[in-house]
């Protein structure tokens, strides 16, 4: 059960009053209405997430094989990288196809149409196309970085919903170890007992699952077509606080978590771009640790703490994406619609001794996309479920019950949400727990692409793939041209890899750019995220196959520009032989003509990158 039935059935009556009142609004009387034969489009945003996926990694166990069956039908992106690691800059980026600098947004505070521009958004550019588009959950950041709406009524046709629970984010509602309640950075709950007996990743599930019925009703009931539907549905978890339903925590039992690999500060970092996770310390269970700012490390008892609840918050994440997949699919719209999955940024997990996310680091700019598109990327299997729910945790109490077994392994079923069963997954198990979910059948998926793209290619590419007008590149000075791009289509990769071509000769981007700011060289309170005014240098990095390259240099917070002339440090990552990002050979001696090229071509900017 999503959440106890007394609470859901109240909330049904609620949700469905609304759903029903605000579509058939919409539905009944919009000029320029699209008929049904146009594409829907699912667009999921989750906060805070790496590709910390089973589909992403066949080594380390991840347990999310509903996230894993949708990559199994879609095309899987292994390098994409948003533009900044901090979530308004980032979702204001590719929901207006703008990278930082011409957004303007850099920080929690700021609103690009009054910093940047008018800019028409990807929601908006479909709602103008004949679109019912609608928010639910974390798509927007909330607040100021979206003019206190959402950016409706510009993005959106209603009112955005947002889960009531997710007031409680910066409440003491964590039980402790004393029997009180508090505001901890690790927060494993029973539901029934927190407020509302819900948490808000459930609440924005059940509000999307019943809007597509609502749809679904509206169009049965219409005889000259329908309108097509962007919907998006943002997850806040895995974002701190790590707070999830307690029984995910056992498939992820603490001897099995392993310690990053590269836990250490790197000896050649320059102190700008260290990120001191200040938020993670204001946490009430961080507080008790005394960890010495800025440069502190975790004790190694509380690094595995914080890792296992991260896999612990994602599956939960990835069983309420699972509801919410076999629900498009069980309303019909499985066949017609473009689903891309996204995180919006990463975040760190003990590599280089850092904690969060505020940093140009792989594990920061690094993010899971999948793009599912009928038809081109699915299995096109004839009478099966594309995406049946995968329910993990029935499967981990059916592996308790058999406990008494060592090492035995079977065939197992994992059951769907209409109750029945499909044969998919081995199960080990030992006496005391599952040790290990075998779902490489979902993990390997049908379609792979390495090349290096940004999430600013998202609202081109889906424009494209739609059939709606394709947003054209952006001119250098953009600030009054409403509808324009600084990304580019992925729909070449795609129709490349999909139709079995070789990409050994395919020209695509020769690098992706992303960027960071801080306050001072030296580490401060707010050096994670410095409001606007407070930015005075700027960190613009470049990746490429071989390389991440590089510059904080003086930036001005009026101009919102760059002084490349005032160059504060470099950093030099040769990826192919120090994949984690660990030493930094900016400085040395025989690589200081390869570092003056990367510089060059850092300055010369995304346009020159372009295929």
């Amino acid at each position: 059960m999503l959440m106890n039935t007394l609470v859901f059935q109240l909330f049904r009556l609620v949700a469905f009053s609304t759903c029903i009142a605000l579509v058939s609004a919409l539905l009944d009387g919009t000029t320029g209405t699209r008929r049904a034969s146009k594409l829907n489009v699912l667009f999921i945003v989750v906060d805070d997430l790496r590709p910390a996926l089973g589909c992403y990694d066949n080594v380390t166990q991840y347990f999310t094989p509903n996230i894993d069956q949708l990559a199994a039908n879609s095309i899987k992106f292994t390098n994409a990288h948003v533009q900044q690691a901090l979530c308004a800059p980032s979702r204001a980026s590719f929901l207006t196809g703008r990278r930082p600098d011409t957004t303007r947004i850099y920080d929690l505070n700021s609103y690009w149409r009054s910093l940047g521009g008018n800019f028409t958004t990807l929601p908006q550019h479909f709602k103008e196309n004949g679109y019912y588009a609608a928010s639910v959950g974390k798509v927007f950041h909330p607040g100021i970085s979206s003019n206190y709406t959402d950016d409706y009524p510009y993005s959106w046709s209603v009112p955005a919903f947002h889960p009531s629970t997710q007031k409680y984010k910066m409440k003491k509602v964590c039980p402790g170890p004393d029997g009180n309640l508090h505001m901890n950075l690790i927060c494993p709950v029973d539901v029934k007992t927190q407020p509302e007996a819900s948490l808000p990743d459930i609440q924005s599930t059940e509000y999307a699952i019943e809007l597509l019925r609502n749809i679904s009703q509206q169009q049965q009931q219409q005889t000259k077509g329908s309108q097509p539907f962007f919907l998006a549905v943002g997850y806040h978890k895995p974002h701190i606080p790590l707070k999830y339903p307690k029984e995910f925590r056992d498939l992820y039992p603490l001897s099995s978590i392993k310690a990053p690999t590269n836990p250490d500060y790197p000896k050649k970092l320059p102190h700008v771009a260290w990120d001191p996770w200040t938020d993670v310390r204001r946490r009430d269970d961080i507080k008790a640790l005394n960890v010495s700012f800025p440069y502190g490390p975790m004790p190694k008892h509380y690094q595995l703490l914080i890792r296992q609840s991260y896999y612990a918050s994602t599956t939960y994440v990835d069983n309420l994406v699972g509801y919410l997949l076999s629900s498009l699919e069980k309303y019909g719209f499985a066949e017609n619609t473009v689903i891309t999955f996204v995180g919006d940024h990463g975040w760190a997990l003990g590599e280089h001794q850092e904690w969060a996310k505020y940093s140009n680091f792989d594990v920061a700019t690094r993010v899971p996309l999948l793009m599912y598109i009928p038809g081109v990327t699915d299995k096109k299997d004839q009478g099966h479920q594309k995406f049946p729910h995968i329910n993990i945790l029935k499967q981990l109490r059916s592996a308790k019950l058999d406990n008494n077994t060592t090492q035995e392994t079977r065939r197992n079923r994992y059951s769907n949400a209409e109750g029945s069963e499909t044969e998919d997954i081995n199960i080990f198990k030992s006496k005391t727990t599952v040790t290990m979910f075998d779902h490489s059948d979902l993990k390997s998926g049908r379609l792979v692409c390495n090349n290096h793209v940004e999430l600013v290619d998202i609202f081109p590419t889906l424009t494209d793939i739609c059939g709606i007008t394709m947003p054209p590149l952006c001119p250098k000075n953009p600030t009054e041209v409403r509808l324009c791009t600084e990304g580019i289509s992925l729909s070449p990769l795609i129709e490349q890899i999909s139709t079995n071509d070789t990409l050994a000769d395919f020209k695509w981007k020769k690098a992706v750019f992303t960027q960071y700011p801080r306050p001072s060289d030296e580490p401060q309170e707010n050096s994670d995220s410095p409001i606007l005014k407070d930015i005075t240098i700027m960190g613009y990095s470049m990746v490429t196959d071989k390389y991440r390259y590089t510059e904080w240099i003086g930036f001005n917070n009026v101009q919102c520009q760059g002084n490349w002339d005032d160059v504060h440090a470099r950093e030099l990552y040769k990826l192919r032989s120090d994949k984690m990002e660990n030493n930094n050979v900016a400085n040395d001696a025989q690589y200081k003509e390869l570092t003056q090229k990367l510089a060059n071509l850092l300055r010369k900017g995304w346009r020159h990158a372009l295929p």
